[in-house]
């Protein structure tokens, strides 16, 4: 309405929608966006090509961006049918609609998210989380596998460490990093467990309980391996 393309009669019309479409097996949240400041994610693990492409469609209509998480690469290729403009991002396992891809007011702040990683297994979460902050809207930067089995690679990003603005820090094994982080920096850390680890690692619940007792003040930590939530919650610290 501001910019002149829609009437103030067609403005109070579209907020009288039902604030949902429903197609059945999925009943799609088209006023996220106004509530929240960004659409409905799509989680497509344990939805078919079909469904998923469907949703990311509908949704894509109505908004400049679009995510989708825990996409394989046959899911993708179904999306991509439906959605040529999106794009896939295999690490991630994300299927991205960005339609406005000019930078704005936070990455010209020089305000910046730094992800961090244990090892090199853990950079799919983290590459979850990146994608989602720059989807979002934040500059985000990576310093991959600077783990505490050999700690001058972590000393050596000291510099970038302490001008980030919010630190995501993603580890499984023991997950000692986040508290380490925690101690260097006067900055929010988002701690990210990860399920990469042997047998006593129990599926990432080690990490996750080592985060969760972590001795550095300032340290929140997320469900294991949700990449996406932590990159979401950084951007909202960030902006």
């Amino acid at each position: 309405m501001k910019k002149g393309k829609l009437s103030i009669a067609g403005a109070l019309t579209s907020l009288r929608d039902l604030p949902y479409e429903d197609i059945g097996y999925a009943k799609l949240d088209m006023h996220r966006s106004l509530r929240t400041g960004f659409p409905e994610v799509v989680f497509c693990q344990g939805k078919t090509g079909r469904q998923a492409a469907e949703i990311v469609e509908k949704l894509a209509r109505r908004h400049e961006k679009i995510i989708a998480t825990r996409v394989t690469k046959d899911v993708a290729e179904e999306i991509s049918v439906a959605v040529p403009e999106g794009k896939y991002y295999s690490e991630a396992r994300m299927f991205v609609v960005d339609k406005n891809k000019r930078n704005n007011d936070i990455r010209k702040t020089g305000k910046f998210i730094l992800i961090l990683t244990g090892g090199t297994a853990d950079i799919p979460v983290a590459e979850e989380a990146a994608i989602t902050a720059e989807t979002m809207g934040s500059a985000v930067e990576r310093s991959y596998d600077v783990g505490v089995a050999g700690l001058h690679r972590l000393l050596a990003q000291k510099d970038k460490i302490t001008q980030a603005n919010v630190l995501v820090v993603v580890a499984g094994m023991e997950g000692a990093l986040p508290s380490i982080v925690g101690g260097m920096v006067s900055r929010p850390v988002i701690a990210v467990p990860t399920s990469i680890g042997y047998g006593a690692s129990f599926g990432g619940l080690s990490a996750l309980l080592a985060m969760l007792n972590s001795c550095a003040s300032g340290v929140a930590v997320m469900n294991i391996d949700n990449g996406f939530g932590a990159g979401y919650f950084a951007h909202l610290v960030n902006r």
